[in-house]
């Protein structure tokens, strides 16, 4: 099974090899700024950028169809896109997350299991 959390090329949204599309899905950039970078970095570091470029294409492994698919649910695959930008801040906001609905499920038990009367009688009223 593939990884969802490693680099791919992303060939059927690349123009070339695919490097440019994969980074942008990889980062979460849009395809369009990673490109210009890319022409950029070329211009000014030529011939490096041209380098790497081709090393990448011939070295990474294409996108499997079955990652994730493109028109599935946005909030998935930005998740998704965070989680291989950094996981280690992925999974510290699903804990905090977590965290969070705990101390505001405690409370509510708190509320609802304590003994004050008054609270306990102006419930019964409302039912």
């Amino acid at each position: 099974m593939a990884r969802r959390t490693g680099f791919y090329l992303d060939k059927r949204n690349g123009k070339v090899m695919g490097v440019c599309a994969g980074i942008a899905d990889y980062t979460g950039f849009d395809v369009l700024w990673v490109r210009i970078g890319f022409v950029l970095a070329t211009l000014f570091g030529f011939p490096f950028p041209l380098i790497a470029y081709f090393v990448i294409g011939w070295m990474a492994d294409a996108k499997p169809n079955t990652l994730y698919v493109d028109d599935a649910d946005p909030e998935e695959r930005e998740f998704w896109q965070k989680t291989r930008a950094a996981p280690g801040r992925s999974i510290r906001e699903v804990r905090s997350t977590f965290r969070d609905v705990d101390r505001r499920l405690r409370d509510i038990e708190l509320t609802y299991t304590s003994p004050n009367h008054r609270l306990a009688r102006e419930i019964d009223e409302l039912r």
